[in-house]
């Protein structure tokens, strides 16, 4: 059973940077793989980036590419998602999940709201 917890969400402008941090409880945690995911307003959850247990090998959607970056802290069960440049539209309630094959562990998000 892993709990996950985010945290550094906010209200910035267009332009500003966050960093969201993920805290996982838990002993295996360096097992998991990792994700962040968001769901703005009427619209579907959707992936942003995750970051593989075994190799740190991360990816990212075309949306954030370039701009925001995952990182992982296993000796600390902490996972990190950098973010800069930020848009109006990467306005949204983020997650960060874990799991092997699916996800299944995910937090109760925290809010970024980016305003033009």
């Amino acid at each position: 059973q892993v709990q996950l917890v985010e945290s550094g969400g906010g209200s910035v402008q267009a332009g500003d940077s966050l960093r969201l941090a993920c805290a996982a409880s838990g002993r295996t945690f360096s097992r998991y793989n990792v994700g962040w995911f968001r769901q703005a307003p009427g619209k579907e959850r959707e992936f942003v980036a995750d970051i593989s247990r075994s190799d740190d090998r991360t990816s990212y959607a075309d949306s954030v590419k370039g701009r925001f970056t995952i990182s992982r802290d296993n000796s600390n069960n902490m996972v990190y998602l950098q973010m800069n440049s930020l848009k109006p539209d990467d306005t949204a309630v983020y997650y960060c999940a874990a799991g092997y094959a699916e996800y299944a562990y995910w937090g109760q998000g925290t809010q970024v709201t980016v305003s033009s």
